[in-house]
């Protein structure tokens, strides 16, 4: 099999690559019947010439390549036709702005492996960059509350060589006695931010003492979806019935919110669920909440503050819970919002390597050897002639350019 790395084109530019340089080598060690070409690219964070050390061969046109991957959607006119493609396509979502590069996709006759619905066979998901985006998004949100409260100035992530100068920036930071934090949603994000937690001053309570008690130290706590959402008839909370039928459902994330100076949301949202933390709440008195770092980022979804996306370089914006407008987030009624939509690519050479772990680990021996779980077959979005896998017939409208839902 050979296996091709693509030179990644999309604007604005992305410097993570699927696999490491080390990464390549370990595969072709394991596995002598696998020949492994990378297209040249002067952009990523590991060069060419940091391949080219360990054996790797390098190549402009990967048109040789039986599979190929790469990180984020490749440009239409840079697909090579009746090829195996492996990257985050963010079609599934019938999202408006790819819906050409899946008729593209189709038209080529492409067989598409989308990272983001690689499963195992309980349906959880077994690879991507949430831990990387849980782990920046975290730092940008203390980076943040440095900047509102002038207390501390760290280094932005991106500016950062690695995780490890991300930690000793974090020395730096000075905390209120009576500071608190409130984060929301566990799995990868979420526990990627709880990484960042740990090396912090501030001691972890649960959500029932974060509401009673009163503490002489800086403190957070992170909540579980039947901490932040209720039944409306005060029923017991039920989480397969929340997921099916959130409408039963309601936010009681205020009594949090009064009691907190930052949030971090590390949740999965869906539009069909209740707000979590609306403009109401905000415009409250009783709002303590002067720092929202939305890893979730859902630009006007569950909180209210978040009404775009910030960006590498320019992190932080300010929201007016008044005016409902932006505003300087230096402002004394203003909510200083981190809300950046690629917080991994901030350490591309990291999240590199944790991801092309996750793809040795669970997806190379799938595509090699045998895959008794379909986890291949099942993450297959177009088949090679040119046709949708029936778990994608839904996206037939959608492809075909009507976006109906």
């Amino acid at each position: 099999m050979k296996i091709g790395i693509i030179r990644e084109g999309k604007v604005p530019p992305d410097f993570r690559v699927p696999l490491t340089p080390k990464q390549c080598k370990a595969i072709l060690t394991l596995n002598p019947q696998v020949v492994i070409h990378v297209q040249r690219s002067n952009i990523r964070i590991f060069s060419d010439e940091k391949y080219s050390e360990l054996g790797i061969l390098l190549v402009d046109d990967l048109s040789d390549c039986d599979i190929i991957f790469g990180v984020k959607e490749v440009p239409i006119q840079e697909l090579i036709p009746n090829k195996t493609y492996v990257f985050f396509s963010h079609t599934i979502k019938k999202q408006a702005h790819n819906q050409k590069l899946l008729r593209a996709i189709l038209d080529k006759n492409i067989r598409l492996i989308d990272y983001e619905v690689i499963k195992d066979k309980y349906n959880k998901r077994l690879i991507g960059f949430g831990r990387y985006a849980g782990i920046v998004g975290c730092y940008n949100s203390f980076y943040t509350w440095g900047l509102k409260s002038s207390t501390y100035q760290l280094k932005p992530a991106h500016l950062c060589h690695d995780r490890k100068e991300v930690e000793e920036e974090l020395k730096k930071v000075v905390l209120p006695t009576n500071f608190r934090v409130v984060l929301t949603g566990f799995g990868r994000v979420g526990n990627g931010a709880r990484e960042i937690m740990s090396v912090l001053p501030i001691k972890e309570v649960s959500p029932e003492e974060y509401l009673s008690q009163n503490f002489e130290e800086p403190v957070f706590t992170h909540l579980d979806t039947e901490d932040y959402y209720a039944h409306k008839e005060g029923k017991e909370f039920t989480k397969n019935e929340f997921y099916s039928l959130p409408e039963l459902y309601m936010s009681v994330f205020e009594k949090f919110a009064f009691q907190s100076d930052m949030y971090i949301p590390c949740h999965f949202w869906s539009s069909k669920s209740p707000l979590i933390l609306p403009r109401e709440v905000l415009v409250s008195p009783e709002n303590r909440i002067k720092v929202v770092g939305d890893i979730s980022c859902d630009v006007d979804g569950p909180i209210a503050s978040t009404i775009r996306a910030s960006s590498i370089g320019n992190a932080v914006y300010g929201y007016n819970p008044q005016s409902n407008l932006e505003t300087d987030f230096m402002a004394t009624d203003a909510i200083a919002v981190m809300a950046i939509d690629n917080l991994p690519c901030e350490l591309p050479r990291d999240a590199s390597e944790d991801f092309g772990n996750e793809l040795i680990k669970y997806v190379i021996p799938r595509l090699l050897e045998d895959d008794p779980d379909r986890i291949i077959e099942r993450a297959t979005q177009t088949t090679s002639d040119g046709e949708l896998m029936p778990d994608f017939k839904y996206l037939e409208d959608y492809a075909n350019g009507m976006l109906v839902e």
